[in-house]
């Protein structure tokens, strides 16, 4: 298969994935307020003009143009303005019109049997469900697809046997022709060690474990050192010797790490100039839970410095600075990657549907944490105007005065607007960023 089909085929996989987790995003939200009896009137993926679209009961299901999110929409999101015994607003202002307008359309719908299956009427507890279910359901589809990569797929686990020989020693960054004079032989390919070899024995112990190995072959520079493999079913005995080479020192989060300065840090070990095939071996069932919080606390670091990514992005994008390959990207990044993942036809199909799998439980840990910023229109901002209409009956209650009602949310339409428009200009520019200049993962 070409790789231009398979990289089509992976953006297809991702693109389907992508829709069927904002789908199920919604289901999150549409079932328990199925069940306290809010009357929803639509369940839509995508905005813009319907597409298509079948009632069923008492609600409309359908697609529309623009397949960059979903809504539910239930009957009396906001409480109707309060009877003031006709005297007119105290303000004709704009924000008090926007305020208006999104009472007026939240109850347009409300017949005389609905009294009581408005949203705003819901308790506190019952609203903070409804709009906890879609970050919830994201969250469960990133657990299960966890589940599927490590207990189906597994991780890769490095082998004894060698996949690669570089033929050069080669400082960091730069290349060497192999067949011009400047190339100097690696210790292995002095040594005439060669892909397929098994290592069976270096030094006079017995290799087992490929950072077993590693960790001698570091502790040997200069050394030389007796190795035996396996070529062909038969055992091969000769002799390395190490060489000194600088190597980056990798923190635990997988980055390189740097001194008080800013300056990347590197340490002197010996180095053979091999490297290791790998296999998938399958987790247990123990391991999907701590996987699943190191993505989710990976991910959480992202969004909590956002800001700072996202200036970092617009940089690079403008410049000729590198893109963080750890930082944000778009449905169009998203793709690419997955693109490039189905390509890559020297790694295992098995392996590469995994990675798939995996970037999916990613993107829907994202949405699920992205989803629960406490800021409207996002589902933490309904969260969090429920929280705050809860402790508002609360206090009145403590202190005797009568019940407040329900919070009408529709006082922050404004600044719901400004983050809405934030966040399309955002989505703009990692769209613009990931066309321009793409995250490279693959080094």
């Amino acid at each position: 298969m070409s790789p231009v089909l398979l990289f089509i085929l992976g953006v297809i996989f991702v693109a389907i994935g992508v829709a069927v987790s904002i789908a199920l995003h919604e289901v999150g939200h549409l079932v328990p307020a199925k069940l306290f009896k809010v009357r929803v009137t639509k369940y839509m993926i995508g905005f813009g003009p319907t597409l298509w679209s079948r009632k069923k009961g008492e609600t409309e299901y359908g697609f529309k143009a623009l397949p960059l999110g979903g809504y539910v929409a239930m009957i009396g999101m906001y409480p109707p303005n309060k009877e003031d015994g006709g005297v007119r607003p105290s303000s004709t202002g704009m924000f008090q019109t926007l305020a208006s307008e999104a009472r007026s359309a939240a109850h347009e719908e409300v017949g005389p049997d609905d009294a009581n299956r408005v949203f705003y009427k819901l308790p506190v507890w019952k609203k903070i469900i409804v709009m906890l279910g879609g970050p919830a359901m994201n969250m469960l589809i990133g657990l299960v697809l966890t589940a599927v990569l490590l207990m189906g797929f597994g991780t890769a686990q490095a082998t004894t046997t060698i996949a690669d020989v570089s033929k050069c020693q080669v400082a960091a960054g730069q290349t060497v022709d192999p067949d011009s004079a400047e190339c100097k032989p690696t210790p292995a390919a002095a040594a005439g060690l060669q892909p397929n070899d098994t290592i069976k024995s270096f030094d006079g112990k017995q290799v087992t474990e490929w950072d077993e190995l590693t960790s001698w072959i570091r502790a040997s520079a200069g050394r030389e050192v007796p190795i035996t493999v396996e070529r062909n079913g038969a055992l091969v005995s000769t002799t390395v010797t190490p060489v000194l080479s600088a190597r980056p020192v990798i923190g635990s989060d997988g980055r390189q790490e740097q001194d008080a300065d800013g300056v990347l840090k590197y340490q002197e070990v010996g180095f053979l100039g091999i490297g290791a095939q790998s296999v998938l071996v399958p987790q247990p069932a123990s391991s999907v839970l701590p996987m699943a919080g190191e993505n989710i606390k990976q991910i959480s670091g992202v969004i909590f410095n956002l800001p700072a990514r996202v200036v970092g992005v617009a940089k690079a994008a403008f410049s000729e600075e590198p893109r963080d390959p750890n930082g944000p990207i778009s449905v169009v990044g998203v793709g690419r990657v997955a693109g490039e993942v189905a390509a890559m036809e020297q790694v295992p199909l098995e392996a590469r549907i995994g990675t798939l799998v995996g970037l999916l439980a990613g993107l829907n840990f994202a949405l699920a944490i992205f989803n629960l910023i406490p800021l409207l229109p996002l589902d933490g901002g309904h969260v969090a105007g429920a929280l705050y209409e809860g402790i508002r009956r609360r206090v009145a209650k403590l202190l005797g005065k009568p019940d407040p009602g329900a919070f009408d949310i529709a006082k922050l339409l404004p600044a719901t607007y400004v983050v809405a428009a934030l966040l399309m200009a955002m989505g703009a520019l990692l769209i613009y960023a990931d066309i321009v200049k793409p995250v490279n993962i693959f080094g």
